[in-house]
């Protein structure tokens, strides 16, 4: 039902864009059925054999892909890893507590001259660009979960008697994962806006390249389908993270209903 109620919100939206745009008839602003089109011959009029997808989709999209995923990944991998060993020692968190809090405060695009002058335009700079934005949702997260475990079960595990590694792995983690998991949804929509800024100012191609490109080029319709590309693509990859989320985490949900 929650699904129909947006489809029944979107469709007049579309419906009235469509109406004003073409009856102001402004080359900046198209319609969406010309935005629908030129996405259809910019990435999705291959053959049937590559699903669609044109050369442009293969060679800009697809990398893209891999960029914001391997970014991801890797500052995943790290925040939760020292996330989870910082919520653990207080005394380490309050060493790092300032140097966190400094670096959480950076926006991350001002940092992309930095990692232009250090690793020039290449996915080395696209990397780095990208994990430092998405670290510290996931790393915030992380340190909270950990923290906040539930007292009565890492005193259980102590009383039968549970190494500190058994500990970590059978309590500490899925007690977090909750949190880790919040971090992790935030984190994925950051890399997609992350992967586009470091394609913008240091790729040959990608879909922040394309989007370069049509804007010097004049293409409107191209910047529109570019844009709508990005948004159809965050809304795709966070349906899946959910989906993949309720799947994990459904010990966690059942556990909340029980009474």
């Amino acid at each position: 039902m929650r699904s129909l109620a947006g489809v029944l919100v979107i469709l007049p939206v579309i419906a009235a864009w469509e109406l004003v745009t073409r009856r102001l008839g402004d080359t900046d602003f198209p319609p969406p059925t010309g935005i629908v089109a030129r996405m259809h011959e910019l990435w999705f009029s291959g053959p049937a054999a590559r699903l669609f997808l044109t050369d442009d989709a293969v060679d800009n999209i697809l990398p893209s892909m891999g960029r914001m995923f391997s970014g991801w990944l890797l500052a995943a991998f790290i925040g939760v890893l020292a996330g989870v060993a910082l919520g653990r020692s207080r005394v380490a968190a309050d060493y790092v507590d300032a140097l966190i809090e400094f670096g959480r405060a950076v926006p991350p695009p001002l940092l992309l001259p930095l990692f232009l002058a250090l690793f020039q335009a290449g996915l080395a700079m696209q990397l780095a660009a990208i994990v430092s934005g998405v670290i510290w949702p996931v790393l915030l997260n992380s340190i909270d979960g950990a923290r906040n475990v539930d007292r009565t079960y890492t005193e259980t595990a102590t009383v039968f008697g549970l190494s500190r590694p058994q500990r970590l792995c059978r309590i500490v983690i899925p007690a977090a994962s909750p949190k880790i998991f919040a971090g992790l949804r935030l984190s994925l929509s950051l890399a997609l806006i992350l992967m586009v800024i470091s394609e913008v100012f240091g790729s040959t191609n990608g879909i922040g390249y394309q989007l370069l490109v049509a804007q010097r080029s004049f293409d409107t319709p191209g910047v529109w389908a570019t844009i709508a590309l990005l948004g159809i693509l965050g809304y795709i990859v966070n349906a899946l993270f959910v989906l993949a989320e309720r799947r994990l985490l459904i010990w966690h949900r059942q556990a909340n209903r029980t009474p």
